[in-house]
This record gives structure tokens, C-alpha cells and sequence, in this order.
């Protein structure tokens, strides 16, 4: 092996090692939204258990605990008397995730990955042993997984983690933003859920803005309830949990074999617009699938600045990828090849999307009420808020946070605009001496009682 090979190797190995202080744990769910089997979900914790301040982590759209694993880690280091709880919603007790763990501990190859997961759909010979997606007809609850399961699933998470008198900060990114808010709202049968915490931090998304139609929410109901699936399919290529594999499987392509020829590249299933027109490595693939500036601009929820595919090719004939942006994409190839509690949840239900688009009024109106969500309590909420802004709301992140200082009890709040500079992922991912989100919510932190 060269001396390059074996640098790679050990890199790979130090950056896939999970800090000592990281934990995956299980805990009950909510009854009464299906199966009681299906009633639970994980967290992955960071740091010391004695740490009195607890940050709870609620993961955006299509993304599970893994996209924490860059900051809570971190956090945990940097805060004093902090831990990071990092939520995984129940869905990703679904997830077949036996040969990202085969290939992650060198137990066989990256072409048997894909195949076990890929390869077989099509036209391509079937191996007598492949991935098998759940079967929608029997998980038509979870049409009713939406945001009143998810808001009382997070509350025993919270109840959870103030056990032995901590202190809870709830946070959130993207989708997991807007559902701290809402929690923070929340009506828990007469108990609002600001009452719980000491801090809110929201990462790119949530705030306050206009009711959503009773009309549109109907429909959305309506539409969700005649489908045959209830999970959202980012791609439109017919398999919901297909996102979620690709981004794992690539990622760990990007960190096992970083250099070799793509595998990705090669697949029919994977969408044209994520191939670049050069035959590429694993890791440019997984770079040039991610980066803003080649990442299909309508997927701004997967972008980072990361770089971009080298113009020369090498001995080979692939492309390698060059970083120039403040998430190096061997750092996000880790954090999408976490496990247990991996970045992307695979089957994510799209009534936790119908809820949140028409919570995000904050109130009781008639599409809030239509659909449960019982969004009481904006006005008596006094809490610390914490927003950070990138590209992707072209400004109505913090807009959204001002409406909703201006409404509220809110004491005081840190505003970070990153419109020009940040995509969505970067505060995730992006190294932490150039990340900014870390440089501006440590201080946030500290200040909280």
C-alpha cells in the first residue's frame, strides 16, 4: 500500500471513530399513533451525563440525528457543563442499515454496497441478497405521523433529558428549527412547552409568517390520504427511502474509497442532474452532488460550500474533487457516514410537513385547528432566542424570528445573517474554525441561566 494509501486509511479511520462521549440511546414514544412496537425512538448524546445544561437537537426535513454528529460533539467540548441530545425520529427505526455497517467496518466492498441497496432495481440481475423497502400498505399510519406526534415524542425527550434537575435548550435545523417554535408554543394539555426550557436556537428555518389556508390544508389531507404511500419522495423517482441511500452509500464511498472510480456515477437510478459530464472519484461525485454551485438549485435543503471537480483528470482518468469552501468534503463525507443515527432519515413522513407549513402562523386559526396542532401560547412565550440565517430563506428565517419577538415575550436574541456566505448544511458541517454558526452560538450559550 502507498504511503498515500495509508495516510487516507488512517484518516478515514480516526475521522469514522465516534467520540467516547457519544451514546445512542432509546426512548419511549408517544402512545396511540400506530403499533405500540413502532412507539419509541433514539437520541445520540454527547458529553459528560453530569453536565447540567442539556441542548435537545431536532432534525430538519429527510434528516435524522446523524446531521448533528459535527456540532454536538463539538458543543459538548467548547460549552462548559453542556451536553447535546440529538434527536432521531421514529421512522428511522425503519432503516435497513446492516451493510453501511458491513462496508463501514471493512467488512466487504463498496460495489457490494450498492448492489445490496441499488443494484438490483431495473434491469439488472437481482443477488439472492438485497434491500427490501417497506411495504406501504401496511404503514398507512403514519399518515398521522405528523406534528403533534412529533411535538409529544420531543417532549418526553425534554421530560428525559431534565431529569436530575438540568436545564433544557431546544434547537433545531430547517424543519427541526420551525418545530421549536412550535414547541416552545405548544399546548401540552394546559402545560405550554416554553415552560420546559431555559433557551431556544434556531438554525435556518422556523419564525412566524401568515396562516395557511383552511382550504389548502384540506387539500393537502385530502391528497396525502388518497396516496398510497405516506412518505415523502425527495427525488420523484418513485422510492422514498432512495435519497436516504444515496447520500449514505456516497458518503461512504467518499470516506472507505475516496479515490476510486465513482460507483454512483454509473447507476440509472441516480438522477442526471447529479452527475457531472467527466468520469469522477467517489468523493468528486459526492462533492459535486452536494456543493452549491452543482447541486440542482431547486434541492437548496442539500447544499453546501464545499468545491468543486478538478479540471485534470488523473493516471486513471478520474476527476478527483478540490476543496475551496468552508466544509471540506472528507468532514461532510464523515457526517454522512455516521452511524448508529445516520444523517438522512430514509422514510420521512410527509404529514410532518403538512403540519409544520401550517403551524407556522404560531397561533390558533382555522388550519392550525383543522388539523390539531395546537400552536397556543406565541404571546406568553419569554425565552432567549438564538437564529442563524443562510441562503436558502432568501431572508425569511430572520424575518420570520423578528415577527415573532415582535408577537412574544421574547427577553433578548442573537440574530447571525449568513445570506451571502452559507448554504443550508454548512452550519452542520463546515469546519469549526471557519464555522460561524459554532462562533456565534457559544457565546449564546453561555449566557443562558
Amino acid at each position: 500500500m502507498s504511503p498515500r494509501r495509508i495516510a487516507l486509511s488512517l484518516v478515514a479511520a480516526l475521522l469514522l471513530a465516534a467520540p467516547a462521549s457519544a451514546r445512542y440511546v432509546k426512548i419511549a414514544g408517544a402512545p396511540g399513533f400506530g403499533p405500540a412496537k413502532y412507539a419509541f425512538l433514539h437520541v445520540e448524546k454527547f458529553g459528560k451525563p453530569s453536565a447540567k445544561n442539556v441542548l435537545v437537537l431536532i432534525p430538519g426535513t429527510f434528516a435524522g440525528s446523524g446531521s448533528f454528529y459535527g456540532i454536538g460533539a463539538w458543543l459538548s467540548q467548547h460549552v462548559p457543563n453542556l451536553q447535546v441530545w440529538a434527536i432521531d425520529r421514529r421512522p428511522n427505526q425503519f432503516e435497513d442499515v446492516s451493510y453501511m455497517n458491513k462496508t463501514l467496518e471493512g467488512q466487504i466492498t463498496g460495489a457490494q454496497l450498492f448492489d445490496y441497496y441499488l443494484g438490483w432495481i431495473g434491469d439488472n440481475p437481482q443477488p439472492a441478497v438485497h434491500y427490501h423497502a417497506l411495504d406501504d400498505s401496511k404503514y398507512q399510519f403514519a399518515k398521522q405521523w405528523g406534528l403533534k406526534l412529533a411535538m409529544e415524542d420531543t417532549r418526553r425527550v425534554v421530560l428525559a433529558a431534565k431529569q436530575g434537575g438540568h436545564k433544557v435548550i431546544l434547537g433545531g435545523h430547517s424543519l427541526g428549527a420551525s418545530s421549536v417554535y412550535d414547541y416552545a408554543v405548544w399546548d401540552f394539555n394546559g402545560h405550554p412547552g416554553y415552560k420546559d426550557l431555559v433557551g431556544l436556537v434556531a438554525i435556518d428555518g422556523g419564525g412566524m409568517s401568515t396562516s395557511e389556508s383552511l382550504a389548502d390544508a384540506q387539500k393537502a389531507v385530502s391528497d396525502l390520504n388518497s396516496g398510497t404511500s405516506p412518505w415523502l419522495d425527495l427525488l420523484g423517482i418513485g422510492l422514498p427511502w432512495a435519497s436516504g441511500v444515496f447520500q449514505e452509500t456516497g458518503a461512504i464511498g467518499a470516506v472507505k474509497d475516496p479515490d476510486s472510480p465513482s460507483i454512483g456515477q454509473a447507476s440509472p437510478l441516480l438522477p442526471a442532474e447529479f452527475k457531472p459530464d467527466v468520469p469522477v472519484t467517489n468523493k468528486a461525485l459526492f462533492g459535486y452532488a452536494f456543493d452549491y454551485r452543482t447541486s440542482p438549485a431547486a434541492l437548496g435543503l442539500i447544499h453546501i460550500h464545499s468545491g468543486h471537480v478538478s479540471d485534470t483528470a488523473d493516471a486513471n482518468g478520474q476527476h478527483g474533487w478540490v476543496d475551496d469552501g468552508i466544509t471540506p468534503i472528507e468532514r461532510f463525507a464523515m457526517i454522512g457516514s455516521h452511524e448508529p443515527g445516520n444523517f438522512t432519515e430514509w422514510y420521512y413522513p410527509k404529514r410532518l410537513t403538512i403540519d409544520v407549513g401550517a403551524a407556522k402562523s404560531l397561533v390558533k386559526d382555522p388550519a392550525t385547528t383543522y388539523l390539531g396542532l395546537r400552536t397556543w401560547h406565541a404571546k406568553q412565550v419569554d425565552l432567549p432566542l438564538y437564529v442563524f440565517q443562510t441562503d436558502l430563506s432568501q431572508g425569511r428565517v430572520i424575518a420570520g424570528a423578528k415577527a415573532f419577538v415582535k408577537y412574544s415575550k421574547v427577553p433578548w436574541h442573537v440574530y447571525v445573517d449568513r445570506t451571502k456566505t452559507y448554504s443550508h448544511l454548512d452550519p452542520l458541517a463546515a469546519t469549526p474554525a471557519k464555522n460561524d454558526f459554532l462562533k456565534t452560538v457559544v457565546p449564546f450559550l453561555k449566557r443562558l441561566p
